[in-house]
């Protein structure tokens, strides 16, 4: 079994399709998740959706509930400008589409033992869409976070920055940013999660795909973004 799994897309629509034309050049993957934070920030959030809610398998595709998309769901009445811009192109079937998203998505492998074997996919982590899991943090701090949640491997997102980390019988795999990474190297993120059911584990593997800066750029620039040169600034940077 392979799932692809990658998160925060955040409206980089010309990012969403590199990324998938990547995975589309590699060996079939049974399954694509995406872990939520699709529309707010960029200039393409309606594009984004489009991709996303007329998905036709195979792979099968699911995307989870991130917490910009909470938000987009939450100022449907009072909103500033950006979202302004992110309703008026997704509108309320967009809207209803984010509000349909589930929190997680839970994989067991052919013939594994749930939850211990499973693959846990949570845009921020286990239990809230706020709460970051980040690499620096002691491993008391983020069995904090992740409580009593038992599983081979959790993915997220949420930070923008990859990195693999074993907590116990559980592997903490952040698969960074589909649109906006935090890595300090401006690439597009994902991961691909292939399971061994000789060894009875998941074999990680992070994937960077080369970013499409040049259309990018002229997509924020053309776009009605309140502010396209402090959205491209902010994009180029790649850190916080």
């Amino acid at each position: 079994m392979r799932v692809a799994v990658m998160s925060d897309i955040h409206g980089f629509s010309l990012a969403l399709r590199a990324v998938l034309d990547d995975l589309a050049g590699l060996p079939p993957v049974d399954e694509v998740v995406v872990a939520g934070d699709l529309c707010e920030v960029g200039p393409a959030p309606g594009e984004v959706l489009t991709i996303l809610s007329t998905w036709s398998p195979p792979p099968p595709l699911t995307a989870l509930l991130g917490n910009t998309d909470r938000d987009v769901i939450d100022g449907a009445g009072d909103r500033s400008a950006r979202d302004d811009i992110v309703h008026r192109q997704i509108g309320e079937a967009g809207v209803a589409y984010l509000a349909s998203l589930p929190f997680e998505r839970r994989i067991t492998p052919p013939e594994g033992f749930s939850p211990d074997e499973d693959l846990l996919v949570v845009h921020a982590n286990p239990h809230d869409l706020e709460r970051k899991l980040k690499p620096e943090m002691s491993d008391r701090a983020l069995r904090e976070v992740i409580g009593e949640t038992r599983a081979a491997v959790i993915a997220f997102g949420h930070h923008h920055v990859s990195f693999v980390r074993p907590l116990g019988e559980t592997t903490l795999v952040d698969v960074s940013a589909v649109g906006n990474p935090k890595d300090g190297e401006l690439s597009c993120r994902y991961s691909l999660l292939t399971w061994d059911g000789t060894s009875r584990n998941w074999a990680i593997e992070q994937r960077r795909v080369p970013y499409p800066v040049d259309e990018t750029a002229a997509q924020i620039r053309a776009s009605d973004l309140p502010d396209p040169d402090r959205t491209l600034r902010t994009l180029l940077k790649a850190s916080y």
